[in-house]
Formats: C-alpha cells, sequence, structure tokens
C-alpha cells in the first residue's frame, strides 16, 4: 500500500493533511483527510456568561465571523428568553449577506481562481492566487469590487469588519442609521454590474474546463439547507430541508433543534476534527450529505430576486435533478452573490431597518437552546446548555466543513482517480505525483473548506505538556 500525502494543502482555510492510499497495483484504494489544528471553542465557552457568546465565537474564523456570532446569537435569543425586534432580524439577515458575499468572492476569485483557467498549453499551471489577475485582470478586479463592497457593509453597520461585537442575543448592539442605508445603497449598483460581468465569464469559462469537471464530478450524496417561506433561499432563519440525490425531498419543516438530533457526529483519527452524518440516511459513509451554495440551490425551490431566479434557471438547465457535480458549487456561488446584493437592496430599501427598537430585554430563562443560520460554507449550528445562573455549562458547535467530510473524502477520490487513471501502474507513481496534488486540491477548494473552525476540543485525555532544559534533556511534565 503507498500513500501520497498532501500537506500542506494552498489555498484552503486552516491547515490539513489529505492522504490518498493506493494499492500494489497503484490504483486508487481511499482517501482520508486529516485535521491536526486544536482549537477548542467549546471549552472556552463554558462558564461564559450567554451575553458573551455572540463576540466569543466571532473569533472562532476571520473569514466568517458574523455567521458564528449570528449562530450563538440566535441561541442566546431562546436561552435568555429574548426574541429580537424586527427591525434587529433585518440587519442581521444584512450582515449574513454582506458575509456571503465577501466570503464568496474570496473562494471564487482568489482561493480558487487559479483552478478556473483554461489551460493555455502545455506545462504546470500557474498555481498561485494572482493567475488570475494576470489572465483575466477585469475580472479580478471585479472580485476585488465584490470582496471590499462586502467587507465596507460589514464595517459600515456592525462597526468593524472582522470579530464584530455587534450582534448580541436579543438584537443587535445599536440601530442602523438611515444616512448609512443610503450611503450603502448608493454604492450597490456597481457591486451588481461587476457580480453580473462575473456570471458571463464563467458561463463562457467553465464549457472550455471539461478537465476540472472530470476532476471535480458528480457525487452521489444527499443535501441539507434551510429554507423560508414557500421554499425560499434564506440565510437567516428557515426550516431544514433535506433533499436525496434524485431530487426527492426526503424531510422537509425541520427546526433546527430537532434537524441537529439527527445528525451523528464521528471523530476522524487521526485529527481533530469530526465527520457529520445524517442518520435516517444510513451509518458511515451511507449517511453522507452536503451543505453549503451547492446544497442551497438543489434544496431550495428559488431564491426570490430577479436576477438571482434567472441565474438559478440557468444553473439548473440540462439537469433532471439536483446537480450533483461539485465543479458546480462555483457557479452556486455566483447565483447566490446575485442574491445577496438583490436581498440586500431590499432590505436597505425598507425603512423599517432604520428603526430605533433593536434589542429585547431578557425573559425568563430557558436552560438548552439551539441557533443556526446559513454560513457561506453551510448550514451552522451552535447548541449550548445553561445553568441557572446563566452560565454556559456545555457547548457543541456542528460545522459545515464537518458536515461535509463524508463528501468531501468522496470528492478527493474521485479526483485522484481521474487524475491516476483506473490502469496506472505503480511504479510510475512518482511523476504522477504532481497532478494528483493539482487534482486533489481542486476538488477540495470546490467546497471552500474551512478547517480551522470544524476543528474540535475533543475528549482524548488533554494535552501533555513537557517541561525541556537547555540540553535538550526533559525536566519534567504533566497533564494539561
Amino acid at each position: 500500500m503507498r500513500r501520497v500525502v498532501i500537506e500542506p494543502m494552498s489555498r484552503v482555510e486552516g491547515r490539513v493533511e489529505v492522504a490518498v492510499r493506493l494499492d500494489e497495483a497503484g490504483r486508487v484504494a481511499g482517501a482520508s483527510i486529516a485535521v491536526p489544528e486544536l482549537r477548542g471553542f467549546e471549552l472556552l465557552a463554558v462558564g461564559r456568561p450567554v451575553r458573551e457568546l455572540p463576540a466569543l465565537m466571532s473569533r472562532i474564523c476571520g473569514i466568517c465571523p458574523l455567521a458564528h456570532s449570528v449562530a450563538a446569537a440566535k441561541a442566546g435569543d431562546v436561552l435568555l428568553g429574548a426574541p429580537p425586534p424586527p427591525a434587529a432580524r433585518r440587519i442581521r439577515e444584512l450582515l449574513l449577506l454582506a458575509q456571503v458575499l465577501q466570503s464568496h468572492a474570496l473562494s471564487f476569485f482568489l482561493l480558487s481562481g487559479p483552478d478556473l483557467l483554461p489551460a493555455d498549453g502545455p506545462g504546470p499551471r500557474p498555481r498561485d492566487f494572482l493567475a488570475l489577475g494576470r489572465a483575466a485582470p477585469a475580472v479580478l478586479a471585479d472580485g476585488l469590487l465584490l470582496r471590499r463592497f462586502g467587507q465596507e457593509l460589514i464595517e459600515r453597520v456592525a462597526g468593524r469588519s472582522v470579530h464584530p461585537g455587534y450582534v448580541v442575543p436579543g438584537g443587535i448592539a445599536a440601530p442602523l442609521a438611515p444616512a448609512v442605508a443610503e450611503e450603502l445603497r448608493a454604492r450597490l449598483p456597481s457591486a451588481l454590474a461587476a457580480a453580473e460581468r462575473t456570471v458571463d465569464w464563467w458561463a463562457a469559462t467553465l464549457p472550455r474546463r471539461a478537465d476540472l469537471a472530470r476532476l471535480c464530478g458528480p457525487i452521489d450524496t444527499a443535501f441539507l439547507a434551510l429554507v423560508g417561506p414557500g421554499g425560499r433561499l434564506a440565510f437567516e432563519d428557515g426550516k431544514l430541508r433535506l433533499v436525496g440525490s434524485s431530487g426527492a425531498v426526503l424531510e422537509d419543516g425541520i427546526e433546527p433543534a430537532a434537524g441537529l438530533e439527527r445528525i451523528a457526529e464521528e471523530p476522524a483519527s487521526p485529527g481533530r476534527w469530526k465527520r457529520a452524518r445524517w442518520r435516517s440516511l444510513g451509518s458511515g459513509g451511507e449517511g453522507a450529505y452536503r451543505v453549503g451554495p451547492l446544497a442551497r440551490l438543489n434544496v431550495a425551490g428559488t431564491c426570490g430576486t430577479p436576477l438571482a431566479d434567472q441565474a438559478l434557471a440557468a444553473f439548473r438547465a440540462g439537469s433532471a435533478g439536483p446537480v450533483l457535480a461539485s465543479i458546480r458549487a462555483h457557479s452556486a456561488r455566483l447565483v447566490e452573490v446575485l442574491y445577496a446584493l438583490e436581498r440586500m437592496r431590499e432590505l436597505l430599501e425598507d425603512p423599517a431597518i432604520s428603526a430605533q427598537e433593536v434589542r429585547a430585554p431578557a425573559g425568563a430563562l430557558v436552560r438548552e437552546a439551539v441557533g443556526a443560520c446559513e454560513a457561506p460554507r453551510g448550514t451552522l449550528f451552535h447548541h449550548y446548555r445553561i445553568d441557572g445562573d446563566g452560565l454556559v455549562a456545555w457547548a457543541d458547535l456542528v460545522i459545515a466543513t464537518g458536515q461535509n467530510a463524508l463528501a468531501l473524502e468522496r470528492a478527493v477520490r474521485l479526483a485522484a482517480e481521474e487524475a491516476l487513471g483506473s490502469a496506472h501502474a505503480a511504479p510510475g507513481i512518482g511523476a504522477a505525483t504532481t497532478e494528483v496534488r493539482e487534482a486533489v486540491g481542486a476538488a477540495v477548494r470546490a467546497f471552500d473548506p474551512c478547517f480551522s473552525c470544524s476543528t474540535h476540543a475533543l475528549d482524548d485525555g488533554g494535552l501533555a505538556v513537557r517541561v525541556v532544559g537547555p540540553d535538550g534533556s526533559e525536566l519534567g511534565g504533566a497533564p494539561s
């Protein structure tokens, strides 16, 4: 048995080791993903007041801090008996959509950008994140405009673009000034124009990337997402819907707390993350499902805004059921970028978003609650239990990347098989390593995973601490 190990993998968030196992004939026998990081936010939350959770949990990620903040705040709304006023819910949605915009722009243009370029000729493909800028500078300029608009909207509304402490249990910290809403509305047309140009560019480029479509091909899984009234695409609120790979609705109208009970998390060894499966789909790999932009568009009936619905129809054209190929996640991101901008315009044009009542007082304590929202990478769950003093006694975070773990490993295996070819001979594996690395990297980046977010403080006996002197001798140690 031989292994092709990809570590570190570039242009993904967090540290990860991807291993492809080959049999004696050089055929792919399996694939695994190990995440060695330790973050421990579930333990950091214990003993903290509920009111601190949104600010604390925003520190989990620098790319999607508001998704964690909103999920924690939504759990806090229930724990403190403080349902947020309508204006607060509108502003939470506005911030989530801005986060989706800037995160999708980062993923599409900078992280996956080099993977998306058609080959110009023989030889290795450029791998650095500026490759798209050299090949299509106007496209990258539009990407940077979109990311900047998302980041600056968050900063103008929440006070800072990274780790804001603006979302709180019961609502938000301060109202949105009408002048800020007007300023942001005035900037939307240029962002929408950039998004439309990008959709056109990708529609023309995708048919030229048959090689990437082969490496990032169909994966047979179910799909999970929150949907709003009428099955509309939703990010801030909604109920869960599970759709099978054939398009059949398997489960629908599920409250997030009930949905979390249907998810089984199993520690992945080696590493500090968990693979999630949907219990009713089966054990092990049979329980695989996907979350994220591809899942959301396969689950939702409609986006609910004109440009996004037009793009959604094009996305679904030619497919009799759900879109299964992981390469199409890139297309799904662009549909969601259009939706985010159109929906932000709707929110900012509504005078009710600037109402002064933005925070509800606390009521009776509830001892356990689940908060859920759609993060850029998929459905996010924050689950907390508190004591009688309102202090966190236990926490569990179910992250999108962990929910995609089984599908990710299938994608790695498919990419490696396609790169090697089923008849590849073992003696030539060294020559094929570069091709496998590039293929697997592109397949993983199509999911836009955040491996840092997905790590857990697993109960493995704690860390071992060694005290070593200047000469290298061990002076002592103790479990921590």
